[in-house]
């Protein structure tokens, strides 16, 4: 297939764009969740890729359908798969908050000496859960998994504006798939570098300071649930999904 200097630029916006869409809010949240559970900038960096390959591969499976038969997403599907991701960040942030601040509880007894003789007592200590390498130790493709679910999630939320702007600016099916797919390297390109950026402040913390790595996992982890409901109150009440 020959492009002409209109269809190269129209693919060159599609890569633009995707870049730019990797900076959305609700991306960027979702992923710093992820990201905060590693201690290596290249898993970091990963992880934004694995994230764009998962949402390239909901948008080119809902363009296939969707520019094939020549149909359109409707308006309370797409709200209801927006909602899916204020969800799905509150779920995110949630289990960041969890893994951060796991309590163990310990019960110990001792013997103290007495008028009488030795008496027992039992003293009950909260600990914090070393939780530093613990997802570390995992097979890093079994890790991948999440962010591109995630991503994929994404996709899906992210397609109805997507096809109804290739469907009524491109005719060629066949051109309307590659600018979906060019779109999808700019984003996964965008979210790499985005991870990358992320993780640093996670990675310089996680073998120095553990206290402020802590804390800032935690301050993860409530943005996202702060945020997902947030999202969530907005596409319900605002853009009338509840309606």
């Amino acid at each position: 297939m020959i492009f002409d200097a209109r269809t190269e630029m129209v693919l060159g916006l599609g890569f633009i764009l995707g870049l730019k869409h990797a900076l959305d809010a609700d991306h960027l949240v979702a992923v710093s969740t992820i990201v905060s559970e590693h201690h290596s900038l290249i898993r970091s960096s990963l992880i934004g890729a694995f994230w764009g390959v998962g949402h390239t591969l909901s948008l080119l499976l809902v363009g296939l359908v969707v520019i094939g038969l020549r149909v359109t997403i409707p308006e309370r599907v797409a709200l209801g798969l927006e909602f899916a991701v204020a969800v799905m960040l509150v779920l995110l942030g949630a289990s960041v908050l969890y893994k951060a601040v796991r309590l163990k509880l310990h019960v110990h007894a001792h013997l103290h000496p007495t008028e009488r003789g030795l008496k027992k007592h039992t003293h009950v200590h909260v600990h914090v859960a070393e939780t530093h390498h613990h997802g570390e130790h995992q097979h890093f493709l079994t890790q991948a998994r999440r962010p591109l679910l995630v991503g994929m999630v994404h996709g899906l939320a992210g397609s109805a504006a997507l096809m109804l702007l290739v469907l009524t600016t491109i005719s060629s099916p066949w051109l309307a798939l590659i600018y979906i797919g060019v779109f999808g390297v700019g984003s996964i390109g965008g979210m790499l570098v985005m991870s990358s950026l992320i993780g640093l402040p996670f990675v310089w913390t996680a073998r120095r300071f553990d206290g402020l790595h802590r804390a800032i996992r935690l301050t993860a982890g409530m943005f996202s649930i702060i945020f997902g409901f947030y999202l969530g109150w907005q596409i319900g009440f605002h853009e009338g999904l509840f309606r």
